[in-house]
């Protein structure tokens, strides 16, 4: 989900134009063979991806790595030879197994008499486990911010695990971002990545970032995509920002943009044909099970776009009809059959073994976000013309007067989906779920329950890691952000607290009985030392077969 459609994205951006115009980013200068640093990623109890790319016009580069018990590497347990080849954009995947349970391991690479920084792994943990600590991070968009949130994380010591939920990269082309008063450095390509040339370029220029190498180096990342790994508004189908008729056929975008996405992400090697299906599971120890969906390219059913249907809606009994036989139509799909089925496994192995925590990572917005009415609260647009533009853009004031869901990219706009998703948990008896999202841009802490009131647990939302709320891009007064988010919370029952104040990360911090999250504002509207500042702690309880927020 994005402001940034290719209908309105440029009218938006130049709108914003009362802010003085950001300091400018430049990558970083990457000399020698190993300009992309190096990355782990995808673990498991006895192994993990390890990842670099080699800098060079040979069609192809023998590469050692080597992963060792100690930073000094004096006590090497593994090492192998590969290949860096052109085919695969010179870069390397190496996946060591037979490693211990739960341990650290250090690794590096050398090739062409150069050896690349050293990174650090984490394998899974097996048996007893007590605690274990997450970082979600979701959005980044290289041209709106520096990357102070993956600085902030790299030295986070209470984080084991770096859970991304997607928006890894951004496909818009430069001339669409200079537009915003939040642009810092451009993009590569200029263009909108369409080609898998293109798209190998974005994350190349994403990977030569020295604060999200910083992270790789010091976290093994567990990653999902969402849409903007393709474009945006992605579905089974196609996607918002693709247009056929002048950029050729989506299967081919598509499939450019995973095989890009397989050769840069520190991900295991997807199954011959089965490129698109990239949910899975990770167990931590008797502590834990992880779930990433899949739910944009082998289940999504086509977005809803209310500027195509707002014309029908002109009565409350429209309305009604619309959320109800609409949204809620049960064969408007998110998950493939294939993705509910390997969730199913995953949810009955976890409560079988009675594991205390059912993790979901998710990428867009699960419980339930009406838009409040803002008119009723007295915030008129006389007074903040900043809600008149947005309701020409993205109808807002609209959707405030007609009581309707805010984004219909989220699971609100596949209401019958998210139905049947909560009645599967519950034949499986996981009425527990802890999910963590992104995609939003905002902060959220929400509960989440059926459509009949059930209760299915709780709802973490992290900011963008690197790119605004609308509000913010939209240059909201900080005082409109704070009314409108404490809207949110007043008009919707499942929504505990939300802000839109700030780009960032959530840390989640399991015990046995008890997890806490800290949702961490940074500043990225300039590069240099991250100082992360603590906007809200939440104290969540297992009970009653449950989960719960504990209350102040």
């Amino acid at each position: 989900m994005s402001l940034l459609t290719r209908r309105g994205g440029l009218s938006f951006l130049a709108s914003a134009a009362a802010f003085a115009a950001a300091p400018q980013l430049t990558a970083a200068a990457g000399l020698g063979v190993f300009q992309h640093g190096v990355a782990s990623g995808d673990p498991a109890e006895d192994s993990v991806v390890l990842w670099t790319r080699v800098t060079t016009p040979q069609p192809e580069v023998e590469v050692v790595c080597e992963v060792a018990t100690d930073p000094d590497f004096s006590e090497i347990v593994w090492s192998r030879r590969l290949v860096a080849a052109a085919e695969r954009d010179h870069t390397v995947k190496a996946v060591p197994d037979g490693l211990k349970p739960g341990a650290v391991h250090h690794y590096r690479f050398h090739a062409l008499g150069e050896t690349s920084p050293a990174g650090r792994a984490r394998t899974l943990p097996a048996g007893r486990l007590d605690s274990l600590g997450l970082a979600v991070a979701s959005c980044a968009n290289y041209a709106l911010g520096a990357f102070t949130t993956y600085e902030a994380i790299a030295q986070d010591d209470a984080v084991d695990f770096v859970l991304h939920t997607g928006d890894y990269i951004y496909e818009y082309g430069d001339a669409l971002m200079r537009q915003s008063n939040f642009y810092v450095r451009p993009c590569d390509p200029p263009g909108e990545t369409l080609t898998l040339s293109d798209y190998r370029r974005r994350h190349a220029i994403y990977k030569r970032d020295p604060q999200l190498q910083r992270m790789h180096a010091a976290h093994v990342l567990i990653a999902l995509w969402d849409d903007h790994e393709f474009a945006n508004d992605t579905w089974v189908g196609g996607a918002e920002n693709h247009q056929p008729d002048t950029e050729g056929p989506w299967q081919n975008r598509r499939e450019a943009a995973l095989q890009a996405y397989f050769e840069w992400m520190p991900v295991r090697p997807a199954p011959a044909g089965a490129l698109a299906e990239a949910g899975r599971a990770y167990r931590f120890g008797d502590l834990a099970t992880l779930v990433t969906l899949e739910t944009r390219l082998t289940g999504r059913a086509q977005p809803i776009d209310y500027r195509r249907v707002k014309d029908a809606l002109q009565s409350a009994e429209d309305r009604q009809a619309f959320v109800e036989r609409v949204l809620g139509d049960r064969n408007r799909t998110l998950l493939s059959e294939r993705m509910a089925s390997e969730l199913a496994h995953a949810l009955t192995t976890s409560v079988r073994e009675q594991q205390p925590w059912r993790l979901i990572g998710n990428g867009t917005l699960m419980a339930r976000t009406n838009t409040p009415d803002v008119r009723r609260a007295g915030l008129r647009p006389d007074d903040y013309p900043e809600l008149q533009f947005l309701d020409q853009y993205t109808d807002l004031l609209w959707k405030a007067d007609n009581g309707l869901p805010d984004d219909l990219g989220a699971w609100d706009g596949y209401a019958g989906a998210r139905q049947g998703f909560y009645e599967l948990c519950q034949r499986l008896e996981a009425r527990d779920l802890l999910v963590l999202t992104g995609d939003s841009h905002r902060f959220w802490s929400n509960r989440l329950a059926d459509d009949a009131g059930v209760p299915m647990g709780v709802e973490l939302g992290t900011a963008g890691a690197c790119f605004p709320s609308e509000f913010r891009m939209a240059q909201f007064r900080p005082e409109l952000m704070t009314r409108l988010d404490a809207l949110y919370t007043e008009a919707n029952p499942e929504v505990r607290w939300n802000s839109s104040a700030a780009c960032g990360y959530v840390r989640l911090s399991l015990g046995r009985d008890a997890a806490e999250a800290a949702f961490i504002a940074v500043d990225t509207t300039r590069a240099g030392p991250a100082r992360p500042a603590l906007l809200r702690r939440e104290r969540i309880l297992r009970q009653g077969g449950g989960l719960a927020f504990q209350d102040a």
